[in-house]
């Protein structure tokens, strides 16, 4: 829920097209639609507080997963979270050994939205920043086409510049699908929050006090638990508590799902919890929804699970971590001989370009095979696997105690004082003005030891939340589909600092606070190294070649067909935004 941009380029952008008429799956896409990817272990997982059924789960005998000896495979085991559906028909996906549930989309499912969504009579959309335009209209549209008469109401301050876009999306007053944002609320049987991390901070309690006894809050983001937790607080006990997480950003969202009504499976999957089940239908509340706004694939996480994973991911290889990779490899590069073109072009554009196109349709892996010299890809690896996440530790850590959470509110709170300040004004970002005005795409390097790096980054993030107990759809959804498939696009589109400048107040403060500790990490631990002769270690060359995340990444391409994504600005999104129109302070139009 990042950022957005203005070029006509594209990206190819993996889709399902049909489903097959078994419940068990061996194989499925590695992209948009990445809900194929095992559940993590129940050791792990039996700890988790809530599941995505809403109700105490009762775990199985645990069943030993060999994470860390990657070689050894375990027997497919039970899935720790089910999916308690009464409507929707549930899959068990069998990738790498591991078991997990999930629940295919589809525009043939629209007819189940009047039974899943049942007393539901009026949904609110609250907030107009990114994901709320996209799934405000993708609600709406298969609402429509369900034939139902379920109104989708968008609630904001009368102040807002935003009211003028809703009505141009064809919310109004007159028909009462616009209003003040409480007045919406209360009368909303579903209440989709959508405002920002820092409104609902500072919000919650009278949002929760508005709602009306047997409604459903509805959350794209568990921040709101985080906050909740680090105050002491809770959840009315008469309502019900809900997630759909879109594993992409707010223009994706929109334009895969008009592109699904030409080609069948076109959407960003997603992510579901049921932190609180008061109605005894939460579940299929929650599932409609995410049939509704497009979803090829809904997998099950928790709202905890979910906001540890999200906040995290942005810090990380998302956002901060490759705008710390590229800003040391730039200066790295030019230090060497390399004109700053060059170095832009064998850091930014390949990471965007030529690394990007291959993880997104052959998985990580494929980038070590495609490398021209595969030695220096293992040397930059090795040296920067652990510099990477060292970090990434520390990252998550502080967002799993609720430190992190903590920064990006008292952060917001000093913005009259102290706002933030554009990243992309530096010369190199100056420079990335020009490369891809003159891009030839065909031309882009594919540079052995950027890939290396990247990778290095990649994995062990990949690794550091396999370690703190997340299932392997939510790890390579956060980790790699929304970095390939949603927002490497559109930083190839305009750039690295574009999207860092550009996206939610939470992804900006974290990218600004932790990408300099990836940069000056990589430079005085990884690179040193490399320049002293430190050869690869074997050990951790063979972990990467063995990694079990491959195995999840090469079977789920094994059925996608490609298409293609506009990444030019409005397409996708409800607001036809001209770059004049983006300044500090102002929303991005992205998740």
């Amino acid at each position: 829920r990042k950022s957005v941009d203005i070029a006509h380029c594209t990206t190819r952008l993996r889709q399902s097209i049909r489903t097959p008429p078994h419940r068990t799956m061996s194989a499925m896409s590695a992209t948009t639609a990445f809900a194929a990817a095992p559940v993590a272990g129940a050791r792990a997982l039996g700890a988790r507080k809530s599941v995505a059924s809403g109700k105490p789960y009762a775990a199985k005998k645990p069943v030993a997963l060999a994470r860390r000896s990657v070689a050894a495979r375990a027997a497919t085991s039970t899935p720790e979270l089910d999916i308690n559906t009464k409507i929707f028909e549930k899959e068990l996906v069998d990738v790498a050994g591991e078991g997990e549930y999930i629940v295919r989309g589809g525009r043939h499912l629209f007819e189940k939205l009047p039974e899943a969504l049942k007393g539901i009579n009026t949904i609110g959309v609250i907030g107009w920043g990114s994901q709320a335009p996209a799934q405000g209209q993708n609600f709406r549209d298969s609402l429509r086409e369900a034939g139902m008469d379920t109104k989708v109401c968008v609630g904001l301050r009368p102040s807002s510049q935003s009211n003028e876009e809703a009505r141009a999306c064809g919310f109004t007053e007159e028909d009462g699908t616009l209003g003040e944002t409480f007045d919406i609320i209360a009368k909303s049987d579903l209440v989709m929050l959508l405002i920002s991390d820092a409104a609902q901070a500072k919000m919650y309690p009278r949002i929760l006090a508005a709602m009306k006894p047997g409604a459903t809050l509805g959350l794209s983001h568990g921040f709101l638990l985080g906050v909740m937790q680090s105050d002491g607080e809770t959840f009315r006990e008469d309502i019900n508590v809900v997630l759909v997480a879109p594993k992409g950003m707010g223009p994706s969202v929109r334009r895969l799902y008009e592109q699904g009504k030409e080609v069948g499976g076109s959407g960003i999957n997603a992510s579901f919890a049921v932190h609180q089940d008061a109605t005894g239908n939460a579940t299929d509340i929650a599932l409609g929804w995410s049939i509704a706004v497009g979803s090829p694939f809904t997998f099950a996480t928790t709202l905890e699970m979910e906001y540890r994973s999200d906040i995290f991911g942005e810090r990380g290889i998302l956002l901060g971590g490759v705008h710390g990779i590229v800003e040391s490899l730039y200066r790295r590069y030019v230090k060497q001989g390399m004109s700053e073109e060059d170095a832009f072009k064998n850091t930014v554009e390949c990471i965007t370009g030529p690394i990007t196109k291959t993880i997104s349709t052959k998985g990580i892996k494929a980038v070590y095979e495609m490398v021209d010299d595969k030695k220096e890809f293992m040397k930059a690896y090795s040296a920067s696997y652990m510099p990477c996440k060292d970090i990434l530790y520390e990252c998550y850590e502080e967002v799993q105690s609720t430190n992190e959470i903590k920064s990006v509110v008292m952060a917001c709170e000093r913005f009259d004082t102290f706002p933030m300040g554009k990243v992309g004004t530096s010369a190199m970002w100056k420079v990335g003005e020009k490369v891809r005005a003159e891009r030839v795409e065909e031309e882009i390097p594919l540079n052995s030891f950027t890939a290396g790096v990247y990778c290095a980054c990649m994995m062990a993030q990949i690794d550091t939340l396999r370690e703190k107990g997340h299932s392997f759809s939510e790890v390579c959804n956060e980790s790699v589909i929304e970095a390939v498939d949603s927002l490497n696009p559109y930083m190839h589109a305009r750039g690295v600092a574009f999207m860092v400048d550009n996206c939610s107040y939470t992804a900006r403060l974290g990218s600004r606070k932790w990408a300099p500790r990836f940069d000056y990490n990589l430079e005085q631990q990884a690179y040193v190294a490399v320049d002293q002769g430190t050869e690869a270690d074997p050990e951790l060359e063979q972990k990467f070649l063995n990694n079990p995340a491959h195995i999840a990444v090469a079977n789920c391409c094994a059925l996608r067909p490609s298409v293609d994504i506009s990444v030019k600005f409005g397409v996708g999104s409800a607001r036809d935004v001209t770059d004049e129109k983006f300044k500090m302070g102002d929303k991005a139009t992205a998740a």
